[in-house]
């Protein structure tokens, strides 16, 4: 027994079937960013000297830079997805549609900087 209607079906109303996936990838962003952020704290705490050398030379050593690259690929996933639960609840109209554009377009170009940078400083 269905609790659909027959016009609820023909017209495929009803589950997107994405929240779940949603739900699961920002749980899981925020999973690998308790251990990433935990490492860069610690990190930054036992830097020899609080200087723009030290931070430099850490960078260029390739566990700190493919670290680095995980934590700002996951942070800006993470913040992606939440932020558009945020819009998509309470913005409505042609101004929800050129949020979540706005949204995607400014999380995709914070990776890539932040890549950028790290990058050209490890090399």
């Amino acid at each position: 027994m269905s609790l659909r209607t027959p016009l609820s079906a023909a017209k495929g109303l009803g589950s997107a079937r994405e929240g779940a996936h949603h739900w699961w990838m920002q749980r899981l962003t925020s999973l690998a960013l308790l251990p990433l952020t935990l490492w860069l704290a610690i990190s930054i705490v036992m830097f020899p000297e609080m200087d723009y050398a030290s931070a430099v030379a850490w960078m260029q050593t390739p566990v700190a830079a493919i670290a680095m690259s995980l934590l700002v690929i996951s942070l800006f996933y993470h913040v992606q997805l939440g932020l558009q639960v945020i819009i998509e609840d309470y913005v409505g109209g042609a101004l929800k549609i050129a949020s979540l554009i706005a949204l995607n377009f400014t999380c995709i170009v914070m990776v890539f900087v932040g890549l950028y940078s790290i990058i050209k400083v490890s090399f």
